[in-house]
């Protein structure tokens, strides 16, 4: 019989829920995104497609993962989270194999399209599916693991991925399929057991007093969207050809940039958990600005590669930092944080999405300098600083004005006010 989804789970059942949680992040994101990235030049070369069209292939995966954080809820209202999640899972395992045979574009683009909705689906309910039912003290650290799975993600597109395309660009979709479906039914049973929807897909509307706050939230996280976007898209080619260091040592800053990307949500995690969530954000933010300030004035190797591994931290990293926020920001109140993720979620797919686009254009109306992409991000970073601030002085004074504590919208798990 299914248990309470509010009561906590003992030892044994929270660590196969985190895994889970791992494991969809890592099938549904962190392959089904980044593993195309080094697939786009094998892509072109093979003739499967023309440039263009590997451009815009490659921006199917983001339009469906914006429909994926609009759906979640709705579809786990219906059928309930754990089943919505394991088929989800199963959905982008079954979209690899069905790339590795290109019968046209519309095909490509529809699975492509269809692996984006599961990694959407996915972001919006897997960590409130299972944090909710872990103690306090466990929530950061959890957090961090279960988006863990981004940062191995993007470790794999730079390691495993070349290992594979040895054998053939049909074969390297297939061995992602084998290997995201190996992963699905590793953790099929691993889900919770109960209505998880009503934890995660019911309505949920937060307070008068902490409306602005989420609004801060929402507009930092789009800003951090903006921000993280030039790093991802250029960093390659920045190495390659804008520092001449050539092809094979950019490979080798993309590899450092995955490690520090299965980094970052641990880091963070456990940053939020010690510091707060309000410092450690905070503290992320400014090391962004530095790192990216330091990839484009620096010259010396070492200063680049430590700036690379601050930056590879961020993207997965900042994930379980905005969640907590929005957790602080609502306590108690499990269905208004399914109800703001999912709002973070899409307000974070859409700005991604549109600044990939603009980007592209500075990018291209600059004569190609990857300096313009990098300080705009940075400046992105900055105005989210600012955002933070203002959003740790909004959290603040409307509970001082009312007598109470204040709302824990920048505390860490253990009820600090760390503003």
């Amino acid at each position: 019989m299914d248990t309470n989804p509010d009561t906590t789970l003992d030892t044994a059942a929270a660590t196969r829920a985190i895994l889970a949680g791992l494991c969809a992040s890592l099938v549904g994101i962190g392959l089904a995104r980044f593993a195309y990235t080094p697939l786009i030049p094998p892509l072109i070369e093979a003739h499967w497609f023309a440039a263009r069209d590997v451009v815009f292939l490659g921006a199917a995966n983001l339009l469906g993962y914006l429909a994926g954080a609009l759906a979640g809820r709705p579809l786990a209202a219906r059928i309930g989270a754990r089943r919505t999640l394991q088929a989800m899972m199963a959905l982008a395992s079954l979209a690899f194999f069905a790339c590795a045979v290109p019968l046209s574009v519309a095909w490509f683009f529809g699975w492509r399209f269809l692996s984006g909705l599961a990694g959407g689906i996915i972001m919006v309910l897997a960590a409130l599916t299972i944090l909710p039912r872990l103690p306090a003290e466990r929530r950061g650290a959890a957090g961090g693991a279960i988006f863990l799975g981004l940062g191995l993600g993007i470790a794999a597109s730079g390691t495993v991925v070349p290992l594979l395309l040895n054998e053939g660009l049909a074969a390297t979709w297939a061995g992602l399929g084998a290997l995201s479906l190996l992963l699905t039914l590793a953790s099929w049973r691993w889900w919770p057991h109960g209505p998880a929807s009503a934890s995660v897909a019911a309505g949920g509307k937060a307070p008068a007093r902490a409306a602005f706050a989420l609004k801060l939230v929402y507009g930092q996280y789009a800003l951090q969207a903006v921000g993280l976007v030039p790093m991802m898209v250029f960093l390659v080619d920045y190495v390659a050809r804008g520092l001449h260091m050539g092809t094979h040592t950019a490979a080798l800053f993309w590899i450092v940039y995955g490690i520090g990307a299965t980094a970052g949500p641990m880091l963070y995690g456990i940053a939020g958990e010690r510091m707060g969530i309000g410092n450690a954000t905070r503290l992320t933010l400014a090391l962004q600005i530095g790192a990216a300030a330091a990839l484009v004035l620096a010259h010396h190797v070492a200063i680049l590669v430590a700036a690379t591994f601050v930056i590879g931290t961020y993207p997965p990293g900042i994930v379980p930092l905005t969640l907590g926020r929005i957790r602080h920001t609502l306590p108690q109140d499990v269905p208004a944080q399914g109800a703001a993720w999912s709002r973070a979620t899409t307000v974070f797919a859409l700005f991604q999405a549109l600044a990939g686009y603009a980007y592209s254009w500075l990018f291209a109306a600059t004569g190609g300098d990857h300096r313009y992409p990098m300080l705009v991000g940075a400046a992105a970073f900055a105005l989210a600083l600012v955002a933070d601030l203002l959003l740790a002085r909004a959290a603040w004074q409307p509970a001082r004005h009312a007598g109470a504590m204040p709302v824990a919208a920048t505390g860490g798990e253990r009820g600090t006010t760390s503003s």
